[in-house]
């Protein structure tokens, strides 16, 4: 029986990699995909695996996380609800006083201008709060 590497051993980012590699699917491309906007947006951004498996993206505090479910990979800003929207994207997680997200289904285009500009509000906001 092969002993398998504890995932505190591995990077975070290799953690990620893993992760969208052992989805195949859908959902591993849209991770994928909204993993490379976050980097474009913010090429500082720092990786982290929190949660038992949940991709999360950091810089002067947390911007989203990044988990997937059967039916959608859902984008969670931890500061959402101090966020201005003008394309409407959050679609979930509305009630709260904080946090708002983004449920992504399959087929679902992602409007990237949109969503690159809530990962710069966040950053703004993770900044102007540090």
């Amino acid at each position: 029986m092969e002993k398998s590497t504890p995932a505190k051993s591995k990077s975070p980012s290799k953690l990620i990699d893993a992760r969208i590699k052992e989805l195949d699917d859908w959902r591993g491309t849209t991770l994928s995909r909204l993993r490379n906007l976050i980097k474009e947006v913010d090429p500082d951004v720092v990786e982290e695996w929190k949660w038992r498996g949940v991709p999360v993206w950091y810089h002067d505090g947390m911007i989203c996380t990044g988990e997937t479910y059967k039916n959608v990979v859902k984008m969670t800003f931890a500061k959402g609800a101090a966020l201005t929207d003008p394309s409407g994207l959050f679609n979930s997680s509305l009630d709260g006083n904080t946090r708002r997200a983004i449920d992504f289904h399959e087929d679902e285009k992602i409007d990237e201008e949109a969503l690159k500009t809530l990962v710069r509000a966040a950053v703004t906001v993770n900044k102007s709060t540090a």
